[in-house]
């Protein structure tokens, strides 16, 4: 049964030098074994910012700062269409604890594409590969 209405999805680009967050799905939960940047859906009554928020104190025990947007895309999961935005955020306090995964990384962008990520993700570890190469050449 496919959905008949788009979902909104958020998910955080948190860096930390040149590497970036991502969290494995753990067994149980859709797309268990799957690399994602971590977010999750936006609840009614919520902004994405929030829902950004909300999702990383949730799942990873931390709190935010939510940025600008990174990127957007819609990507088509069999269960139907996903608005997926992402947004540059800062670790603002909190001991990371992964809660939704069974595994975190702190993974260089170019290094991305060795994990299975998932679909809606790839896009985003795309351009961040890119950003990140572009920063380096910039220099200080």
């Amino acid at each position: 049964m496919t959905a008949n209405f788009m979902i909104a999805v958020t998910a955080g680009i948190l860096l930390k030098g040149d590497q970036v967050l991502i969290g494995r799905r753990k067994p149980g939960l859709r797309h268990a074994g799957k690399w994602e940047f971590p977010g999750g859906k936006v609840e009614r009554g919520e902004t994405p910012q929030t829902c950004l928020k909300r999702e990383l104190r949730e799942e990873f025990n931390i709190r935010v700062k939510v940025g600008d947007v990174f990127d957007n895309n819609v990507f088509y999961y069999r269960r139907g269409p996903v608005h997926l935005t992402a947004f540059w955020v800062d670790w603002i306090d909190g001991e990371m604890r992964a809660t939704d995964h069974d595994r975190i990384a702190w993974v260089l962008p170019a290094n991305l594409k060795a994990y299975d990520l998932l679909p809606a993700d790839i896009p985003f570890a795309d351009k961040l590969a890119i950003h990140v190469e572009n920063r380096k050449r910039a220099g200080p």
